[in-house]
């Protein structure tokens, strides 16, 4: 089966450094084939015939903090959910210079939709659920004064891990590249 993993807070300010050549090899070290990294914020798409994704994660957590001494989150998702997610994003939700778009991928826990009942949205926020995410998206304008600020240091932004809809997109991509060659195997 084809995988993402999302490594939550990697990279960023700075702090919790992680080189993707060597995370790289912490996957292939487990068994997982067909590894590929995709920037460096923590997006590595990988094969393996496991199916239990909490199991995975756990595995690539734990194999994290043998090898780079840092207790990282870890959200695994299989294609056939990044597809999901990419079928239900409207194609004029896009992240430019007028318009940002993020998906909020949800660990178990928050995963319901009853979660937007607890985002204090604003106006400017537009938000879908859908199993497994939030699809947020606010005009550049208005970003400052969208409800995503209020969300750093609350107990649901502990358990989501956002990716730009860009990202998301070309992750889907390469999945579907990798899907598709395992199809014609």
């Amino acid at each position: 089966m084809i995988y993402v993993a999302l490594l939550r807070g990697i990279n960023v300010g700075g702090n919790n450094k992680v080189d993707m050549k060597k995370l790289k090899i912490t996957f292939e070290s487990l068994g997982f084939t067909r590894v590929e990294t995709y920037i460096n914020s923590g997006n590595i798409i990988f094969e393996t015939d496991k199916q239990n994704q909490n199991t995975i994660a756990n595995e690539i957590e734990t194999a994290i903090k043998s090898d780079f001494e840092l207790a990282i989150k870890v959200l695994v998702r299989d294609f056939t959910s990044i597809k999901h997610i990419c079928e239900k994003l409207p194609n004029t939700w896009v992240k430019n210079e007028f318009m940002r778009t993020d998906i909020m991928f949800l660990w178990k826990n928050m995963d319901n939709p009853q979660i937007i009942e607890q985002l204090q949205l604003k106006p400017v926020d537009n938000v879908t659920y859908i199993s497994g995410a939030l699809l947020w998206n606010v005009a550049d304008k208005d970003y400052d004064n969208s409800a995503l600020f209020k969300l750093v240091g609350t107990k649901i932004y502990k358990y989501i891990t956002i990716r730009n809809v860009n990202t998301v997109r070309k992750l889907y991509q390469l999945m579907l590249d990798k899907k598709q060659q395992t199809d014609l195997q």
